[in-house]
């Protein structure tokens, strides 16, 4: 199916509106005049190449959208898309590796824009040894097996934290891109049984939430964080990130050795 580009000033307004800027807001970081953005918006006004970009750099748009708005604007997109295996890439393929041997013997994967599962350290096999053998199969959609009931959710301690957790961080990638892939995961995954009991918000709460996995007789309760490649000019990298887990308790860090 083709897809229909808006007219560029249509684009400029949305993604201005999903980032919940006013004009005045994004005039100012832009630096240039709200009337000049306004015509821009409107169409009374083409942008350059140039303003495309820097208005894309302010506005934060991923590098694919980017260049359906270069598109839009009548130019030539300038940001490549390749497959990690593309000798290009071969320096940042082995950093990635790197990486996430480098964490081992905590778990670490390396997770595209629809979360889809590239690659993973040695660690996280046996964390999710037992789910079905379905959710498995390539692609493995992280998520997915997150919050099946065939996957992890029947060992997640804290289910029904981490499962709002990770179903608001989605969310807020859709409000953001509008991506029609991350729409129907997360109708999907909003369909799962949801537990019966409520998240837990004890005071302090919103600053990490644990993830928490039963693995044999033990609980190991890791926290996360998201790790992207700095400045890049590639679609694939811009839309790569690691996600490394760390023990949350001396128990886990000893448990995790036995990995």
């Amino acid at each position: 199916m083709t897809r229909i580009v808006q007219p560029v000033g249509a684009l400029l307004r949305e993604w201005r509106q999903r980032r919940r800027l006013s004009q005045l807001d994004l005039a100012s970081e832009a630096e240039i005049s709200t009337r000049h953005l306004s015509f821009l918006e409107t169409g009374r006004a083409l942008p350059s190449r140039d303003m495309v970009l820097h208005l894309s750099e302010r506005l934060e748009i991923p590098l694919r959208e980017r260049n359906l708005l270069l598109i839009a604007a009548g130019y030539a997109p300038v940001f490549q898309e390749r497959s990690l295996a593309d000798p290009e890439l071969q320096a940042a393929r082995a950093a990635m590796d790197l990486v996430l041997q480098a964490h081992a013997p905590n778990p670490a994967i390396a997770i595209d824009r629809h979360w889809t599962l590239v690659a993973a350290n040695r660690s996280v096999a046996p964390l999710i040894a037992g789910v079905d053998p379905e959710l498995l199969k390539p692609p493995v959609n992280v998520l997915r097996l997150s919050l099946h009931p065939r996957g992890l959710a029947p060992r997640i301690v804290n289910l029904a934290e981490w499962r709002a957790h990770l179903l608001e961080r989605l969310r807020r990638q859709v409000d953001v891109s509008a991506d029609a892939v991350l729409v129907e995961l997360l109708k999907e995954l909003r369909g799962y049984p949801a537990p019966s009991q409520p998240p837990h918000r004890p005071n302090g709460a919103g600053v990490v939430v644990p993830f928490k996995l039963r693995h044999g007789d033990r609980v190991l309760s890791f926290l996360s964080t998201t790790t992207v490649f700095g400045t890049p000019v590639e679609i694939t990298l811009s839309e790569l990130a690691l996600e490394t887990f760390f023990p949350a308790d001396a128990e886990t860090a000893e448990a995790v050795k036995l990995l």
